[in-house]
C-alpha cells in the first residue's frame, strides 16, 4: 500500500471516529479538570500531562514541513507560523500558567490526546507541505484564505482572552472555581472553547483542505459536549448561574 492510499484511509477513518467521539463524549465526560474523578488508572501532574500531550502537535507538523516535497512558498510559512503560534503556546506556554499544583491527569487521557496530536499533525503537516497540489503566494489574496485567517486570529483572541480572565478570577493561593461576568461569559459558559472552535475552522477555510475540515470537526466533536457538561456543572455548583447563559453558542445553546 502507498502511502497516500494510507493516508486517504486514515483521513476517512479519522471523520468516522470523530463522530463516534462525538456521542460518547455526552454520556461520559473527559476525566480531567473539574470533571477529575478516580477509576481511570494511573495520572500524573496536570501540567506536565497538558506539555506532554500537547508537544507532538508542533513537533509533528514541524517535522513534515522539514520532510516536505511542496516548493516552500510564503503561503505555507504562514500556515507553519499559525500552527506554530497556536501550539507552543498550547503546550509549552499555557500549562504553567494553571493555578493548581495538585490536580492530576490520567494517564489515559495523555496517550489518547498523544495519539490524537501525532495523528492530526501528520494528516495536516504530511497534505500541506507534500500531498496538496501546493499553496502558491497568490493564495494569499484568495477569499478563502482571507476569511479563514480572519476567523482563526479572531478565534486566538477569543481563546486568549477567556483563558485569561479565568486565570484571573483567583488569587494565586486559591484553586476553587469562580463565575465570570466579563466578555463573552456573560452570554455562554466556555468561550475558550467557542475560540478554539473558531480557531480551527479558520484553518479549514484558510487551507481548503479535507485534513483541515478534519480538524475542525474533531474540535467540535470533542469541545461541544465539554462545554455542556461544564455548563451542567456550573448550574449544579452555582445557585445563582445565570439562567440565560447557554454552553458555547450565544443565545442558542
Amino acid at each position: 500500500m502507498s502511502e497516500r492510499a494510507f493516508f486517504d484511509i486514515l483521513l476517512v477513518s479519522w471523520f468516522v471516529l470523530a463522530l463516534a467521539i462525538f456521542i460518547t463524549l455526552f454520556f461520559i465526560s473527559a476525566p480531567y479538570g473539574r470533571h477529575t474523578r478516580r477509576g481511570w488508572g494511573a495520572a500524573i501532574n496536570n501540567k506536565l500531562g497538558w506539555v506532554i500531550m500537547e508537544a507532538p502537535a508542533p513537533i509533528v507538523f514541524f517535522a513534515f514541513f522539514v520532510l516536505g516535497d511542496n516548493r516552500i512558498t510564503i503561503s505555507m510559512l504562514v500556515f507553519l507560523a499559525l500552527w506554530l503560534l497556536h501550539y507552543i503556546h498550547r503546550a509549552f506556554i499555557y500549562p504553567f500558567g494553571l493555578q493548581s499544583t495538585t490536580n492530576r491527569m490520567p494517564l489515559f487521557i495523555i496517550i489518547s490526546a498523544v495519539l490524537f496530536n501525532t495523528v492530526n499533525g501528520y494528516l495536516n503537516g504530511r497534505y500541506i507541505f507534500t500531498f496538496s497540489a501546493g499553496y502558491p503566494n497568490e493564495w494569499l489574496i484568495d477569499p478563502r484564505f482571507i476569511a479563514g485567517l480572519m476567523l482563526f486570529i479572531a478565534g486566538f483572541a477569543i481563546n486568549r482572552q477567556s483563558d485569561n480572565t479565568l486565570r484571573q478570577l483567583r488569587q494565586p493561593d486559591e484553586y476553587c472555581y469562580k463565575v465570570s461576568s466579563s466578555g463573552l461569559f456573560r452570554w455562554i459558559s466556555c468561550p475558550n472553547y467557542l475560540g478554539e472552535v473558531m480557531i480551527w475552522s479558520g484553518w479549514a477555510m484558510a487551507t481548503w483542505s479535507l485534513p483541515g475540515l478534519a480538524f475542525a470537526v474533531w474540535t467540535f466533536a470533542n469541545l461541544a459536549p465539554r462545554a455542556r457538561a461544564h455548563h451542567l456543572w456550573y448550574r449544579k455548583q452555582f445557585a445563582d448561574y445565570p439562567p440565560e447563559r447557554k454552553a458555547l453558542l450565544p443565545k442558542v445553546w
